[in-house]
C-alpha cells in the first residue's frame, strides 16, 4: 500500500519536479504557445478581414455591373428607338418621292395627251378643210358654169359679209 501513501520525500522531490517543469515551461513555453496563438489569431482576423474586403468588392463589382447592364439596355432601347423613327423617316421620304415621280409621269403623260389630241384636232381641221375646199372647188365649177348661179352666189356672199359686218 505504499502507492497509495506516498512518503514526504517523495511529495517533495514531486513537487520541486513540478515546480521546476511549470517554470521552465511559464519562462520559455508558454510565450512561445501564446506568440503561436496569438499570430494564429491574427491570421484569423486578416484573413476574415480580407474576406469582407473581397465581398465588399463583389458587392461593388456587382452593382457597377448591374448599373453598367442597365445603361446598356437603355442605350440598347435609345437604338431601337432611332433605328425605328430612321425607318419610318425612311419610309415616309420613299412614299414621298415615289409620289412626286407618279405626278411627274401622270403631268408629262397629260401633257402628252393635250399635245397629241391638239395634233389630231389640226391635223382633222387641215383634213376637213382640204376636203371642204376640194367639195367648194367642185361645187363652184358645177355652179359657175351657169351665169344665174354665179350672181346667186356672188349675192349670198355679199349678204352674208354685211351681216357678219
Amino acid at each position: 500500500m505504499e502507492l497509495f501513501k506516498p512518503d514526504f520525500g517523495l511529495i517533495f522531490w514531486m513537487f520541486v519536479a513540478f515546480a521546476i517543469l511549470f517554470f521552465v515551461l511559464w519562462k520559455w513555453g508558454w510565450p512561445a504557445i501564446m506568440k503561436g496563438v496569438e499570430g494564429r489569431a491574427d491570421l484569423i482576423d486578416k484573413g476574415v478581414e480580407y474576406a469582407q474586403n473581397a465581398k465588399e468588392q463583389l458587392d461593388n463589382a456587382r452593382k457597377q455591373a448591374d448599373s453598367y447592364i442597365a445603361e446598356a439596355r437603355k442605350h440598347q432601347t435609345e437604338i431601337l428607338r432611332e433605328a425605328d423613327r430612321m425607318k419610318t423617316q425612311i419610309i415616309d421620304e420613299a412614299r414621298e418621292a415615289a409620289q412626286q415621280e407618279a405626278r411627274k409621269v401622270m403631268e408629262q403623260a397629260q401633257l402628252s395627251i393635250q399635245q397629241e389630241r391638239k395634233q389630231a384636232e389640226l391635223q382633222f381641221r387641215n383634213e376637213v378643210s382640204a376636203l371642204a375646199v376640194d367639195i367648194a372647188t367642185k361645187v363652184v365649177r358645177g355652179e359657175m358654169t351657169d351665169e344665174k348661179a354665179q350672181s346667186r352666189l356672188v349675192d349670198s356672199l355679199l349678204d352674208d359679209m354685211e351681216k357678219q359686218n
